[in-house]
């Protein structure tokens, strides 16, 4: 833990902003270094343009690439743009719309040309999507897909791309593999073949054939009634108190409560590339991840420091608002686990026009809180490896009712049964936890205590730490094979799984489990580090022992 961990961000902690956007255009990539080459992880590319891993040629040879994909799999309706407030945003969109011109690709961009969070994208997709013959899973030339120019909750200094296709969602690993080959040999024929239309900016590349105004302000706030009960929100006067952390939400919470008439204050509307305005994470950095307490210290205080009339649910969200933050006056930050465990038993007990058969998605590594409350609901279901990509089917086809990472994000059904996003949606999350409140009159914490009541008391934890490139590889390869033991800090092993049980996918790594704890571990895949996650309802002295045996495991691997 950083000893400024939790306190103000201070000048020398902030990003060069000037010299970032100077490098973006300056500095070439060198392609000898893995490193600085396009590269999908579970969101997109991402980089810092001062590490020659994000900068325009990146974007112009990706760009390009996405392009050549829409061809390939016969894509030809419009595509949806948007970015977040991180600085390397605006210059990659500017960068993106010059290619997507020059190559006659007809792009919605924000009317006000303002910040588009992911799941907004991610919503106007599948509305143009579910219009057409076959749906977003149909083969109609004129379905839409879209770019989402973001690294999520990352530093400040870094820039991230992803694509996402006519389903709405992350992109699977075919379509990302395929998209970064294309693009790193536009990068090693220097370019050649990239399409670009020449602009003195954004304001003039916006206003090229084929680029077109789109309210995704008001298409996704105008819906929300759909997938939330604002209604009972507005009767129950639960106050909300919203914090978008500086991100693409800002303009949209503000908007939530006019059109909604809710009791909803935005704590602070602050948006700063540099986001100065923050508190430093658990390892010193600035980043925007309101699950983790020292990046969200700012709202915790707020709450806890306020009169009790103050709020009643206070939330916060990312750069590009595909996670959430849940504080409640009575536990202060909720643990991302607990908080998916309440809402789905929340959704599965009170959506009464949802499909009986339709599963919960989980990644293997949030809590088993949630199996077991899963099985208390008698519903199914399905554990996938990390990666939102894996629950895009089933919210598509309705046969997935929820789906939640670990991370923070998340995303369900409309009230219909039918599909909202396919991308995770931080603010259908923060406002389910205000609709919890106003329905149950207890917050997701008090309702997460009598979930433990029934089901036991688990603690969790998750260690980083860091790993090289060949190190991250070396990881991926883990196998049953590497697990001599037949116990797990004294509990018979019951399962050591390289492969998920929802869907048979590689975990990229492993899990072991028993009774009543468990083990995984990963390498990252945009950041160099591995990951070991950890559960025990046993409590937190063998919680330890997990872990100690858990990180044996990984040390002998390495070595």
């Amino acid at each position: 833990m950083h000893p400024r961990a939790g306190q103000p961000a201070l000048p020398e902690d902030l990003t060069d902003i000037p010299a970032l956007l100077a490098a973006y255009k300056d500095i070439q990539p060198d392609l000898t270094d893995a490193g600085q080459r396009v590269s999908f992880g579970t969101s997109g590319h991402r980089g810092s343009s001062f590490d020659g891993a994000f900068n325009e040629a990146h974007i112009l040879a990706t760009t390009q690439a996405i392009v050549d994909y829409r061809r390939e799999q016969g894509i030809s309706g419009p595509l949806f743009i948007g970015r977040d407030p991180h600085a390397l945003s605006e210059p990659a969109h500017t960068t993106a719309l010059e290619v997507l011109a020059a190559n006659g690709v007809h792009t919605y961009v924000d009317a006000e040309d303002g910040f588009v969070p992911t799941p907004a994208i991610s919503f106007a997709i599948l509305e143009h999507n579910k219009q057409l013959p076959g749906g977003p899973e149909g083969t109609d030339q004129g379905r839409a897909d879209g770019i989402v120019i973001t690294p999520s909750h990352n530093p400040p200094r870094d820039g991230g791309f992803k694509y996402n296709p006519p389903t709405g969602g992350p992109a699977d690993t075919d379509a990302t593999s395929w998209i970064a080959d294309k693009a790193n040999a536009y990068l090693d024929a220097g370019l050649e073949g990239v399409q670009r239309v020449d602009s003195a900016g954004a304001s003039s590349v916006e206003s090229a054939e084929g680029i077109e105004k789109f309210d995704f302000l008001n298409t996704y706030v105008n819906a929300l009634p759909e997938v939330i009960d604002l209604d009972a929100i507005r009767e129950a006067g639960v106050r909300i108190g919203a914090d978008p952390m500086g991100g693409a939400s800002v303009a949209y919470w503000a908007r939530i409560a006019e059109v909604h008439n809710l009791e909803l204050t935005v704590v602070n509307d602050q948006v700063d590339p540099a986001f100065g305005f923050m508190t430093l994470d658990t390892d010193g950095k600035i980043r925007m991840d309101c699950s983790s307490p020292s990046a969200m210290a700012s709202l915790v205080n707020t709450v806890a420091g306020q009169e009790s009339s103050s709020y009643d649910i206070a939330t916060g969200n990312d750069a590009d608002s595909d996670r959430h933050g849940i504080v409640t006056p009575d536990a202060g930050l909720m643990n991302p686990n607990h908080y998916l465990a309440v809402a789905v038993d929340y959704l599965f007990s009170h959506r009464e026009q949802w499909p009986v058969e339709a599963a919960v998605g989980k990644t293997l590594v949030s809590s088993t809180m949630i199996d077991r409350v899963v099985d208390g609901l008698g519903r199914p279901l399905n554990e996938v490896p990390v990666g939102f990509k894996w629950f895009v089917p089933g919210l598509v086809n309705g046969s997935v009712g929820f789906g939640g990472e670990e991370s923070a994000g998340a995303s369900f059904l409309r009230k219909d049964g039918t599909v909202w996003s396919t991308d995770k949606d931080g603010i259908i999350a923060d406002l389910l936890a205000a609709e919890i409140l106003a329905v149950t009159g207890k917050t997701p914490s008090q309702r997460y205590a009598e979930l433990e009541e029934t089901y036991g008391a688990p603690v969790y934890s998750r260690i980083d730490a860091p790993a090289n490139r060949e190190q991250r590889e070396t990881l991926k390869k883990l196998s049953a094979a590497d697990v001599q033991a037949s116990e797990l800090a004294g509990e018979p092993i019951t399962a050591i799984l390289t492969e998920a049980p929802g869907n048979g996918a590689a975990i990229g790594g492993l899990k072991v489990t028993t009774d009543n704890a468990w083990f995984a571990a990963r390498p990252s895949g945009t950041e160099d580090k591995y990951k070991i996650y950890a559960e025990s309802f046993k409590g937190e002295e063998h919680l330890q022992r997990v872990l100690e045996e858990a990180q044996a495991v990984i040390d002998q691997v390495l070595a």
